[in-house]
């Protein structure tokens, strides 16, 4: 019998990037039955209204946040009570944290008294019972055992202590000698940290993605997706859940973390890359800044060595993240010994020769410079805002002026640093940074005439000084031509 069109399953996430990676998983898992089985995402951040249309159509399969599905529900957009078959709590120990814990208790008033409930879980705390008894009765409990991380044989593991400075050193050279290869995921902890080590790397021609909460969420999916087709290398991603999360033992930091939060930006409270979001082929994981929970770091290393691919992860670790960093190595003691964090061995007086580099990169990214990057980054938004696009149609000269605007340069980029010269390479990579720079070298000084410049060529350069030689071939080319003459 054919039934009549309605919400069947209702699918709900703590982040609105992990709605819009469900809503495209299940579209290709019912690509050969589309017709019938339509899926609709509300978690974006379009009106409540804008969305009315896709709801009244009924589709079967609905995703969405616990707030934004209860704000739908309240503007009669979204009938459940009658049709609901199935509902899914996708990474239901983040419901929670995320705050929507009223929202969550709201929304089940609207669910009709018989369905059937799934709830998926990485690690099971305090948060995960209280919910397991709100929505379940009687649940059967699947436990898929496994290390919480893979072996050493998959995930190499590396720890390496260094200050502020040495930070951002340590990221330079990695990435511009090419020490760090394939796709990588930098962790942060905080929005302007983001966009400084972005500017930092732009002075020596390192392009980076931000990926922070202040984004509009059509553009952290951009952003991921074209990281995933790889068009991106490196993503400066904050995961600034960690940071407020409620920890018992640092209650006082963690009111001070609060009370900054309110003089910052407004932020989406439905953001989170370090859980659920499936980056692709990630090679290496960098914490730049070391999480503050076990969770958080298994969750960001478990971005790296998925399925049967290699990965590495490697920890920057101040004197102030020594405790965090303890604690991660007692709770993945109790896996196998191999794959517990080890010491990364690099000698850090071999790119000393760097440090200025560094320091000149550093001044010039001032908080002038970070707020600066963000204006451009909003007009670059503007430019890629779908709202706006028959507004330009139809008034082109704005959109040429706000395309011609003179650039911004949040921090004044010097040529000279994008190139490294060879005598700044310590000699145990000078073969593996640029293995083609002395063939060039080469070709680029072999002459094209015989005779006088070539002698002089085998003459004078080995072992003098390659000014006197030039020198010395012009007086030699001189009394050449005069002789002839």
């Amino acid at each position: 019998s054919v039934r009549e069109q309605d919400v069947r399953a209702l699918i709900l996430v703590p982040t609105k990037e992990l709605g819009q990676q469900v809503q495209t998983m299940m579209r290709q898992l019912t690509s050969y039955c589309s017709r019938d089985v339509r899926v609709a995402d509300i978690s974006g951040k379009a009106d409540v209204s804008t969305q009315r249309p896709i709801l009244m159509e009924k589709p079967d399969v609905v995703v969405g946040t616990p707030s934004r599905v209860l704000a739908h529900l309240n503007a009669q957009n979204l009938a459940l009570h009658s049709s609901l078959e199935m509902l899914v709590v996708d990474e239901a120990d983040l419901v929670f944290s995320f705050g929507f814990e009223s929202d969550l208790k709201n929304l089940l008033c609207h669910l009709p008294k018989i369905y059937q409930s799934f709830l998926m879980s990485a690690t099971f705390n305090e948060d995960v019972q209280a919910l397991k008894e709100l929505l379940l009765h009687n649940p059967v409990t699947l436990k898929l055992q496994g290390s919480q991380l893979p072996d050493s044989t998959q995930l190499q593991q590396y720890t390496i202590k260094c200050e502020e400075e040495d930070k951002f050193l340590l990221i330079y050279t990695l990435l511009k000698l090419h020490l760090v290869q394939g796709k990588t995921l930098l962790f942060v902890g905080a929005v302007d940290r983001s966009y400084r080590l972005k500017l930092f790397l732009e002075q020596f021609g390192i392009p980076a993605c931000v990926l922070n909460s202040e984004l509009p969420v059509q553009s952290r999916c951009h952003i991921i997706s074209q990281f995933n087709q790889g068009l991106y290398d490196i993503i400066i991603a904050t995961d600034e859940q960690s940071l407020v999360e409620p920890a018992a033992s640092s209650s006082g930091k963690e009111k001070k973390k609060k009370s900054s939060a309110k003089g910052a930006k407004a932020k989406d409270k439905e953001y989170g890359v370090s859980r659920g979001v499936d980056f692709q082929n990630v090679a290496n994981v960098i914490n730049f800044d070391f999480p503050t929970s076990v969770d958080s770091y298994i969750h960001r290393v478990g971005r790296t060595a998925r399925a049967d691919n290699p990965g590495t992860a490697l920890s920057f670790i101040s004197h102030t993240e020594l405790s965090a960093l303890a604690e991660v190595e007692e709770a993945l003691g109790g896996d196998k010994a191999e794959s517990a964090l080890k010491p990364y061995e690099f000698r850090m007086e071999e790119i000393e020769g760097f440090r200025y580099r560094c320091r000149d990169a550093m001044r010039a990214v001032t908080k002038q410079a970070v707020r600066e990057a963000r204006l451009k980054e909003i007009k670059q938004e503007l430019l890629n805002s779908e709202k706006l696009k028959t507004y330009f149609e139809d008034n082109p000269r704005d959109l040429q002026l706000l395309r011609h605007d003179k650039d911004l340069h949040p921090a004044v980029i010097k040529p000279h640093m994008k190139n490294i010269p060879d005598y700044l390479i310590p000699e145990t990579l000078r073969g593996v940074v640029n293995p083609l720079s002395n063939k060039r070298r080469k070709r680029r000084i072999k002459p094209a005439a015989e005779g006088v410049v070539k002698s002089s060529f085998k003459k004078h350069v080995p072992g003098r000084n390659p000014l006197k030689s030039f020198r010395y071939t012009g007086a030699r080319n001189k009394k050449a031509k005069g002789a002839k003459s």
